[in-house]
């Protein structure tokens, strides 16, 4: 079971629901919108296979994301519950314009709080400014005993790769 908007909100209050910073304004009828923290990484693997990744700042002025290169961000707000499952998406008015967030990875494990790394792919080049609204999460009802999640991704507040 999804929670509504003012579910959240009295979730946040009763301190079930974890966002910080919280802003009243970005609940939705059945999500949170969640900004884009400044901090990016390019991830380029070359055809022999070799990674690098790059550092950016995305500048006041905006960052174009270039078609189809992987990159990976965080949420601004640290996000979590020790009661509620999330899924993390994209929004709509984004995903029109062709921006893929979380391209395999939207679940957010119960008992997670951290700044949440969001796997993001441009279709074409777009702009994007440091802490824009570009995502939404929400939050389900688990049926069964809980387990806190323990694993490894949980750990972090900056974008991470995975090797």
């Amino acid at each position: 079971m999804i929670l509504t908007g003012v579910k959240i909100s009295d979730e946040v209050k009763a301190g079930n629901i974890k966002i910080f910073p919280f802003d009243k304004s970005n609940i939705n009828p059945n999500s949170y919108n969640y900004k884009l923290d400044p901090l990016l990484k390019h991830i380029n693997i070359s055809e022999t296979g070799e990674k690098e990744v790059k550092n950016i700042l995305i500048p006041e002025k905006g960052l174009i994301l270039k078609k189809g290169d992987v990159y990976l961000g965080t949420t601004h707000e640290k996000i979590g519950s020790e009661k509620y499952s999330m899924r993390l998406i994209g929004r709509s008015s984004t995903g029109r314009l062709g921006l893929f967030l979380q391209i395999s990875a939207d679940l957010g494990h119960v008992g997670s709080y951290h700044k949440w790394t969001l796997e993001i792919l441009p279709l074409q080049d777009i702009i994007v400014y440091p802490l824009m609204r570009i995502g939404q999460v929400s939050f389900w009802v688990n049926e069964g005993s809980i387990d806190l999640y323990q694993g490894f991704f949980g750990e972090f507040n900056i974008p991470k790769e995975s090797w």
